[in-house]
């Protein structure tokens, strides 16, 4: 090797490990339907293009990554469960909290919709007559925003499934439940970006049964772990992640991502500061 080639190996060398130390990244905890939908896929290299920054992302359900981020192990908290995630803004663990966007659940079954679920308005009475003829129902069962959703309605529907032998808990994230509850020929609550994003992609012989309940409404937020109670994370990298998702740009790529049949996703709501 001669000498003027070894000195431009060295050189490029250096200058690839350099860029390489000098690549900042952060954390994101988010919910398992922002990654199973394909959105992070969508978004990310937008904003790592014009920040320089990368993003990586841990999909969990929801109360998990808002456990990651209260513990420091994140910079930033993307998630869907609002009450949770304000209650955790005001007991110091967050801070900075933005809507981001929005879609809704529906209710998913079999296409021959044997407890003739289709038709019926409402979300609480759907969960009602599956109870009544112990249709299978599979549930998350994992704390995440769904599964804090799915709850929420048999509650209010004055039901406790929990034991019963038709209320299956399977501990997945949005897909797999998707995916065993096609199996099963099963009902089952999601979040309609998934729903979209994997009903063709999956082969699942399933249809919308319920949808349009406002009941069902998922908002989606963003939120900063508290530099005060972690010293360590990246708060200023965080904070730039979170003022491009509610910056014009953002809202807007957001808005821009749809399925192959053209239906947008999520729809973004950030009301700027």
């Amino acid at each position: 090797m001669t000498k003027t080639l070894f000195s431009v190996i060295v050189i490029l060398t250096v200058a690839v490990t350099g860029q390489a130390l000098a690549e900042t990244r952060i954390r994101c905890a988010s919910t398992t339907s922002t990654q199973n939908s394909g959105l992070f896929e969508h978004i990310l290299p937008v904003f790592e293009k014009k920040t320089g920054l990368k993003v990586d992302v841990v999909a969990v359900g929801t109360g998990a990554a808002i456990r990651i981020g209260k513990r420091g192990d994140a910079d930033v908290v993307m998630v869907h469960a609002k009450d949770q995630e304000l209650k955790a803004v005001a007991e110091g663990y967050f801070v900075n909290r933005h809507d981001i966007m929005y879609n809704d659940f529906v209710i998913i079954g079999p296409n021959t919709d044997p407890l003739k679920i289709k038709g019926l308005a409402s979300a609480v009475e759907a969960f009602q007559k599956i109870a009544q003829q112990s249709g299978v129902f599979v549930s998350r069962g994992d704390k995440s925003g769904t599964h804090t959703k799915e709850l929420a309605v048999w509650k209010m529907a004055g039901l406790d499934p929990k034991g019963q032998k038709w209320y299956l808990e399977v501990g997945q994230g949005m897909a797999k439940t998707q995916r065993f509850a096609n199996e099963k020929q099963a009902y089952t609550l999601t979040d309609r970006g998934t729903w979209l994003a994997a009903k063709d992609k999956d082969r699942l012989d399933m249809m919308v049964v319920l949808e349009g309940d406002p009941v069902l409404f998922n908002q989606y937020g963003v939120m900063a772990v508290n530099p005060k109670k972690h010293p360590q994370v990246r708060y200023n990298e965080a904070m730039q992640f979170i003022g491009w998702l509610i910056s014009p740009e953002g809202q807007q790529t957001i808005g821009s991502f749809k399925d192959k049949h053209g239906n947008r996703l999520f729809t973004p709501n950030a009301v700027a500061p």
